[in-house]
């Protein structure tokens, strides 16, 4: 195959199966094929993520993905010249799985393997989309397990800088526990999003936390927010009222993404850095992405969105770190790369 390298991504973190592939070429990571499968379904029945049942749908899912990806980009297995995986943070089962995969196509293609972070993922996806990324930048990733800030310098090279996360609920968390709360199923982003649309964002005063003069700029909590949800909702059931779910959902959906968004362009600003990249699950939220949008062209920060299907978990992600790994020269991976649940930053 002609062309700049090759490069296989695996994301097995959670419930979604991965797989990407990415050709390195002279404009950057160029995107052949972004394979997904999702046991999401399974889960629903639980109300939530059950690690032992994504690890067996990573298991099933693994081959028929990796066929899918392939015939998509229209490669082979020996046109790979090198191999990413998601070596953590996230679920140890699931990592396991994704890892253990990884390793295996490494050795039987004889290609470097590459550890990467799920989160520093996040962030390089958004060069498939709107290419190199300025150096240095900020990236909110928010999904269900993180809710982070970071300065962004040399994402192939080195490590991005934390500036602060979640103290307790991630954001995609607390969309999650306010669906069930209000009946709407799992997994509750997309489904708050769209229920929001019917109501009004300002009908009840939900709290902002962390967001009190003595609090750390560039921390989260979202905890406090979704208990006083619920105490909202008990308090209209105990006097027998029905319960406006489009306002609820609008209300609670407003109070996150007004977080989100000011503590974002805040760290921009902090720092005189001009870009903000956003990634992550509640990235393809649609009114995260227009306050961020409107709060950005206010403080002449240039906002970088990738388009929805690449701001969940996928394998176009690690493929596109793995990429610039690979330009860049970074030494691959031991063989015995391990996965871990909480690498950190």
């Amino acid at each position: 195959m002609t062309g700049g390298p090759l490069v296989l991504g695996l994301e097995t973190s959670c419930d979604e199966t991965g797989v990407g592939l990415v050709r390195l070429t002279a404009d950057g990571p160029q995107l052949l094929a972004d394979a997904l499968a999702s046991s999401v379904e399974e889960h629903a029945r639980f109300g939530g993520v059950v690690p032992e049942v994504a690890s067996r749908a990573h298991l099933e899912a693994m081959l028929p993905t990796l066929d899918r990806a392939c015939a998509d980009a229209g490669v082979r297995f020996s046109d790979i010249d090198a191999v990413a995986v998601t070596a953590g943070p996230g679920l140890a089962g699931p990592l396991l799985v994704g890892v253990a995969a990884a390793k295996a196509l490494a050795v039987a293609l004889g290609v470097p393997l590459h550890g990467v972070h799920h989160l520093a993922a996040h962030v390089a996806v958004d060069t498939l989309e709107h290419g190199p990324l300025p150096q240095p930048c900020v990236a909110m990733l928010v999904s269900g397990g993180h809710s982070s800030l970071l300065r962004v310098a040399d994402l192939a090279a080195g490590d991005p800088e934390h500036l602060g996360a979640t103290v307790d609920d991630a954001a995609g968390e607390a969309f999650d526990k306010v669906a069930r709360l209000l009946g709407l199923g799992f997994p509750g982003g997309p489904v708050v999003d769209r229920r929001a649309r019917e109501g009004d964002p300002a009908a009840i005063a939900f709290p902002r936390g962390m967001t009190g003069p003595q609090d750390p700029p560039y921390s989260f909590s979202f905890s406090g927010l979704k208990t006083a949800v619920a105490r909202w909702v008990e308090a209209r059931e105990r006097a027998g009222e029905p319960v406006p779910v489009a306002d609820v959902a609008a209300s609670f959906q407003e109070a996150v993404v007004d977080v989100l968004t000011r503590k974002a362009v805040r760290a921009c600003t902090d720092s005189g850095i001009d870009t903000l990249v956003i990634g992550g699950g509640v990235a393809a939220n649609s009114r995260l992405r227009a306050l961020a949008q409107e709060r950005c062209d206010a403080a002449g920060v240039r906002l970088r969105v990738p388009r929805p299907p690449l701001c969940t978990d996928n394998g176009a992600m690690v493929a596109a770190l793995g990429a610039l790994r690979v330009a860049a020269g970074v030494a691959p991976s031991p063989l015995d790369l391990a996965a871990s649940s909480s690498l950190p930053l």
